[in-house]
Formats: C-alpha cells, sequence, structure tokens
C-alpha cells in the first residue's frame, strides 16, 4: 500500500515530563491484587473452577451432533489406525514389552478428552518421549543376553517407565495449578527444533539393532549414541540377513504409500492406512512362512489380552528419577503447546496453556498407575486427525476406544509381527524431524544467534544425552540471551530534514546532528548488566574523553588552589614584616586585610558548593554579578578544550524498567557531563519508568522532571533555545 504524502502541522508547548503530567492529570496505575481472589469462595467461584478445570462440561453439552459426530468419528478412526502401529513400535523405543505401547495409547488419550482444551491434538505415544524413557530404563535397567533374565528386566522397566509417567504427571500437574504454564517460553522454536532433531537421530539409531538384527550393549550418559553407532560399524558382519530385508520392505512400502497419499490427497476422503496395511502384512507373511524359525527374524512375541491392574508407584524411584522426569515434562508440554496453539490459531479458538499443563499431567499421573510410559502429542497424528475432519476431542475419545478394544480381543493376533517392521515404522516416521536439518540454511540466512542456539542444542543433546542436552541447551539459550541485551546497537541520532523525526546518522545519509546537541539512544533498556556499557559507549560516542578531561581540569584546579595558597602565603609574610615596622596601626590593616582574603575564601568556596538544583533559583537574580567576576574554574579559562556540544539528551525510550544500578549510572553521566559543562536531558520515558524513577528517589534539587522531555524533539528543541555557555548558567538550560 503506497502512502500518500500528506503535510500535517500541529501545534503545541514543549512539554517536559512536569508539565506533560498536570496535563494529563497523571497518576500511577492501581496495582491490582491477584492473589485477594484467589481465596474468595463462592457459588460462582465454585463453579467457574469446576469448569476451567474439567472443559468437557463447557463444550460437550453444546456439541453440534449432525455437524461434527461424522467428522469425529472418521477422524479418530483414522488416528486410532495410527495409533495401533506406532504404539507399539515407540514401546520398543521405551524398551519395553508392545503391549504397554497399547495401554499408552488408551489411559492417557481419555484422560485428555475430560481434561484437555485443544480440540486437534493427539495425545499419545511421541517418539521424543519414547526414547527419553528408553534412555531411562536402558541405564537403570540394563538389558542382559540370559533369556531367563529378561522377563526380570522387562518387570524392571515397566516398574521404572510407570513410576516415571506418575513422577511426570506430578511435577505437570503441579506446574499447571500454579500457572506456570509461561516457562514454556523460555523454549524457543531454535532450541526445541534443534533438540527434535537430536532426538530423531537418536530415534534413528536407537532402531538398528531392531533393523540388522544385532545384540547390541547398553549404553547411558554422555556419547552413549557414539558408542551404540560404534558398536552397530564393528557388528555389521553379524546382521541377519532375513531382518534386515524385512526391514527394507516394509520402509519401501510404507514409502510409497506414504507418496501415494501425498498424490491422491485431494482425491481421498482419508489416507490410506498405510502402516496398519503394512502390520497386517507382515504377521500374515511371518506367521505362514515362519520368519521367526526358518530366518532367525526377531519377533512381538506373546501380547497378553486384557487390562492390567492399576500398580502403585515406587517412592524409592523418585530420588533417581527426579531429573529425568523434570526434563520429560518440560519437553512433552513445550511439544504440546506448540502444536496446540498452531492448530488453535488456525481454527480461531484458544488454549489455556496452564490447563494443558494439568490436563497432560493427569494424562501421564493417571497412566503411570495403570502402567503406561510418558506421553505428549504426535504431530503426525495430529495432522491426520484434523484433516480427516476431527473437530473436538471427541475424537480422541473414538481412538481411545478402538485401542480398548484391540487391547480386550485383537492384541495377541499381532505375536507374530516382526520388530523389524516396527522399527522400519519408526524411521520412515522421523522423515518430517529428519527433514528439520534444513534449519541450518534458513537460519544462517535469518538469524544467526538462533543457528547457534540451534546447532549449541543439537550437539549437546547428541552427545550428553537428551537430559543433560535440553539442560545446556536451556542455560546457553538464557546466556546467549543476556549476552545480546549486553551488546545493544548504540547510536547518535540526527534530525530528518523538516520532520520531528530523529535515526541514526550511520543508517541514514540524511539524518544530520543537531549542531550544538548530542542525542543518543540504546536498543536495550539498561539494568546491571550493561549499565557501565551504555555509559562507557556514551562517551565513546559523544567524541569527548569525558574521565580524561575532567581528571585534567580537576589537576588544573587543584594547582590554581596551591598557587593562590603560596601567593596568599607570600602576602602573609610580606604583610607581617610590615607590621613588625610600622607598628600598631599597620596590624589593624594586618588583621583587616587578612580577614578580607578569607571572607573572600570562604564566599568563592562556597560559590563552588552551590548545587545545580539552587541555580535553578538563583541564576536569574545573579546572572549580571557573575558576569562581572568571570569564573576561573571553566574548561575556556583553565585552557582546556571544550565540547563542541553544549546539551546531551539521552532517548529512553527502550527503557522497560529500570534498577538501581541503572539509577546510579544516569545520575554519574548526569554529573560527568555537566562536570564538563554540557547540561543533560532525558526524553520518552514510558509511565512504568517514570514512576520507578521516582521510586529510587531519582529526582532530586539537581535533577528535577524538568529534564524529562515527553519526546526527542522537545527536548532538543528546549536544549536549542537554551543553550548553555558555562557551569553557572545551568539555570538557563533547565528553567522553563
Amino acid at each position: 500500500m503506497e502512502l500518500q504524502r500528506r503535510d500535517y502541522r500541529m501545534e503545541r508547548p514543549l512539554l517536559n515530563q512536569e508539565q506533560l503530567e498536570e496535563l494529563g492529570h497523571w497518576s500511577s496505575a492501581p496495582r491490582t491484587r491477584q492473589w485477594r481472589i484467589w481465596f474468595q469462595c463462592s457459588h460462582a467461584r465454585a463453579r467457574a473452577l469446576l469448569l476451567q478445570r474439567l472443559p468437557v462440561l463447557v463444550w460437550l453439552p453444546r456439541y453440534p451432533v449432525r455437524d461434527w459426530l461424522l467428522g469425529d468419528l472418521l477422524s479418530g478412526l483414522s488416528v486410532a489406525i495410527m495409533q495401533l502401529p506406532q504404539g507399539l513400535a515407540y514401546a520398543l523405543l521405551a524398551g519395553l514389552p508392545p503391549v504397554y505401547g497399547l495401554y499408552s495409547s488408551f489411559y492417557p488419550v481419555f484422560i485428555y478428552f475430560l481434561f484437555g482444551t485443544s480440540r486437534h491434538i493427539s495425545v499419545g505415544t511421541f517418539a521424543i518421549m519414547s526414547v527419553m524413557v528408553g534412555s531411562v530404563t536402558e541405564s537403570l535397567a540394563p538389558a542382559t543376553n540370559s533369556t531367563v533374565n529378561e522377563t526380570t528386566t522387562d518387570a524392571a522397566r515397566v516398574q521404572l517407565a510407570s513410576t516415571l509417567s506418575v513422577l511426570v504427571g506430578l511435577f505437570q500437574v503441579g506446574l499447571g495449578l500454579v500457572h506456570f504454564g509461561f516457562v514454556v517460553t523460555y523454549l524457543s522454536e531454535p532450541l526445541v527444533r534443534g533438540y527434535t532433531t537430536a532426538a530423531s537421530v537418536q530415534v534413528f539409531v536407537s532402531q538398528l539393532k531392531y533393523v540388522f538384527g544385532l545384540q547390541l550393549n547398553s549404553y547411558s550418559g554422555p556419547l552413549s549414541l557414539i558408542y551404540t553407532v560404534l558398536e552397530v560399524c564393528w557388528k555389521l558382519p553379524q546382521s541377519v540377513v532375513g531382518t534386515v530385508v524385512t526391514a527394507v520392505v516394509a520402509g519401501v512400502v510404507l514409502v510409497m504409500v506414504k507418496l501415494l497419499n501425498d498424490k491422491l490427497q485431494r482425491h481421498l476422503p482419508v489416507p490410506i492406512p498405510g502402516e496398519l496395511l503394512t502390520l497386517i502384512g507382515a504377521t500374515g507373511i511371518s506367521y505362514g512362512v515362519g520368519l521367526q524359525h526358518r530366518f532367525g527374524v526377531d519377533v512381538v512375541g506373546n501380547i497378553p489380552p486384557g487390562l492390567v491392574a492399576p500398580v502403585a508407584p515406587s517412592p524409592q524411584l523418585f530420588a533417581k528419577l527426579v531429573g529425568n522426569a523434570f526434563a520429560i515434562a518440560v519437553v512433552g508440554f513445550a511439544i504440546a503447546i506448540s502444536l496446540g496453539k498452531i492448530f488453535a490459531l488456525r481454527h480461531g479458538y484458544r488454549v489455556d496453556s496452564n490447563q494443558e499443563l494439568v490436563a497432560l499431567g493427569l494424562s501421564n499421573l493417571i497412566g503411570g498407575i495403570f502402567q503406561c510410559f510418558p506421553v505428549s502429542c504426535s504431530m503426525s497424528r495430529s495432522l491426520v486427525q484434523e484433516s480427516a475432519g476431527g473437530n473436538t476431542q471427541v475424537a480422541g475419545a473414538v481412538s481411545s476406544l478402538f485401542i480398548l478394544l484391540v487391547i480386550l480381543k485383537l492384541g495377541e493376533l499381532f505375536k507374530d509381527l516382526p520388530k523389524a517392521v516396527l522399527a522400519a515404522t519408526i524411521i520412515v516416521n522421523l522423515k518430517g524431524m529428519l527433514m528439520q536439518f534444513a534449519d541450518v540454511c534458513s537460519l544462517w540466512k535469518a538469524n544467526r544467534a538462533d543457528l547457534l542456539i540451534w546447532l549449541v542444542t543439537f550437539v549437546a543433546t547428541i552427545l550428553l544425552n537428551l537430559d543433560l542436552g535440553l539442560a545446556v541447551a536451556i542455560v546457553f539459550s538464557l546466556l546467549l540471551l543476556v549476552v545480546r541485551t549486553q551488546l545493544p546497537h548504540y547510536s547518535v541520532l540526527g534530525r530528518l530534514p523538516d520532520t520531528d523525526i530523529y535515526r541514526d546518522v550511520a543508517e541514514y545519509s540524511e539524518a544530520k546532528e543537531v549542531p550544538g546537541v548530542k542525542i543518543f539512544r540504546s536498543s536495550a533498556t539498561v539494568y546491571f548488566a550493561n549499565a557501565e556499557l551504555y555509559s562507557d559507549a556514551l562517551k565513546q560516542r559523544c567524541g569527548v574523553d569525558v574521565d580524561h578531561l575532567i581528571s585534567r581540569k580537576k589537576k588544573l584546579l587543584k594547582k590554581q588552589e596551591k598557587l593562590k595558597l603560596k601567593q596568599l602565603q607570600k602576602e602573609k609574610q610580606l604583610l607581617k614584616q610590615a607590621a613588625s615596622s610600622k607598628g600598631a596601626s599597620v596590624s589593624v590593616n594586618v588583621n583587616s586585610s587578612l580577614e578580607d582574603i578569607k571572607s573572600n575564601d570562604v564566599e568563592d568556596s562556597k560559590a563552588k558548593q552551590v548545587s545545580p538544583g539552587d541555580k535553578l533559583e538563583d541564576t536569574a537574580a545573579n546572572g549580571q554579578e557573575d558576569a562581572k567576576a568571570p569564573d576561573m574554574s571553566t574548561l575556556k579559562a583553565l585552557g582546556l578544550p571544550q565540547p563542541d556540544f553544549h546539551s546531551l539528551v539521552l532517548d529512553l525510550g527502550a527503557l522497560s524498567f529500570v534498577d538501581t544500578v541503572c539509577l546510579k549510572s544516569l545520575k554519574n553521566i548526569f554529573h560527568d557531563f555537566r562536570e564538563i559543562e554540557v547540561e543533560v536531558y532525558m526524553a520518552a520515558c514510558h509511565s512504568p519508568v517514570v514512576a520507578q524513577l521516582e521510586a529510587g528517589h531519582f529526582f532530586d534539587a539537581s535533577i528535577t522532571k524538568k529534564h524529562l522531555f515527553a519526546s526527542v524533539h522537545d527536548a532538543v528543541t528546549f536544549a536549542l533555545q537554551h543553550p548553555r555557555s558555562g557551569p553557572d548558567s545551568a539555570v538557563l538550560a533547565t528553567k522553563l
């Protein structure tokens, strides 16, 4: 849209902060005390709290059955068809028997149906969460080559995973109840994408043993991924040919079905369930050909039908799992809320981040009691749920009921399913996350700092494992944020011709500095981490070595005082000699002369001690007397170079808050520049910043609100009307 040239003119007086407050009748905003509302108790508040914590009571009574039910049914069945093979496969990622993936696809999904606020995300097993759980189970309950101990190891891992799920749920529910949903804001998009990319590499490597049919040692801790890759390369000659062929064929079939779905997307009401068809076909071929007995292909094995009884978690394991549980809780919530907000923005509804924490936490908490491992939401299933016509959480409830049917009746049919097919399913589904490597090129062009976060997150997660990698990524991201605030863009501003707009003279060739006025701006707020850097940059950009000039001035003044003292002592000696030769009459004159000198010295010292605030009141009356008696303490009188500007304007529009260090730094700036006969003004402060300046006792007799202007142009115009020629003319620079 092209802007039409339209000139506008507005006549108004110059406004400093004092006049602005009087004109606008300014008063500090009333402070809201949210905690008072929390302790109020009433019928309406109890009902509102119930509806907030149980959203299904809000939307289900108003559910339009005719319009949405068919779409939710088809969507739920489509998601369940994907959920079945993924549940079986991701249980292997977690180091658990496949049936526990089915449990984790039923209980948490139904709980989220009751408590969740997102209509489109598909909660359940997720590759990243599963591999994080797998790193815990393998480190605390390592696998053995003995078949006898396999059952014991599986039982120990199930207890670890379910206890971990309960602990994750407790973290998420607790954070949600204290409104800690904002914690996800510290996980930037480059951090999350770098982390999920590294986790997808971890998932890929973890499935190589199923693809090649290898028996590998379990590694945990830093560099475990590197050790696993090296061992896979070392044992490649021991690969089982039948297992490799099965995995390759299954992978090719899955890729072809996905390509076919992409081409026929417009013509198909629902995508072709390639994963389910592959699992059914592979199970049938394995049963008919006897892949396990004839070719040594490892299969899923017995899947017990029915649900398991709830089991209490083991509190003795909490101390070992607390660090991993917090990392899994944060990652799971970050993935769920990011997807939830994407779909909410697309379909025009709101997702409550705190309630999402509670819903996801309850899903993990209750699921852990029923032998589930931690879950989150899956991007691929969520996209299918949306594209298949899903409108509400009813689709999730339908998919969970279908999984319940499989658990009760159909699960035992998959006992001959080769594990290599599940591994191929996992690897093919990693395509979307592995494509995130393209972020390196896009971030290189868009933002190098975000690229650095992505790379550090990726490398740390690869080398240090998932839990330590996440901690390193968050710490590095916060440190980089601090460094970026310590290195803002400092600029000297100039005025664009025939406007009241001021821009950086280094960027705008037509922006010219106002003669006699220096305007300085920082792109970031000033606080304890960068206050000293702000002062240094200001003095450097002004082109005057302020500290050196003040030091030379003090030395010369001290030299003057010494010369004056020597001269006074000489006069005293001369007077004493005259008094001794001429007698008492001269003595009176000597005393009177000494008294006159002392009184003059006292008056001089008092004159030096007068603060700029007192000068605001006295200058008009004493200006003529000061003109008759030139001040020998000025830079010109001392023979020192004078700055080429008489006023300094600090554009503080970027300040969002001030702390005590910032207040001291600003006061020092006023003091130092006044020492070199430059008056300082501030401009464009926001009201909260002004209130903080007042609370910090920044304003006093020497720095008043008359030094703070509504805009940079007001300050510049005032400075041009009241140029400061010396230390005693500070009044003219500030008096309105």
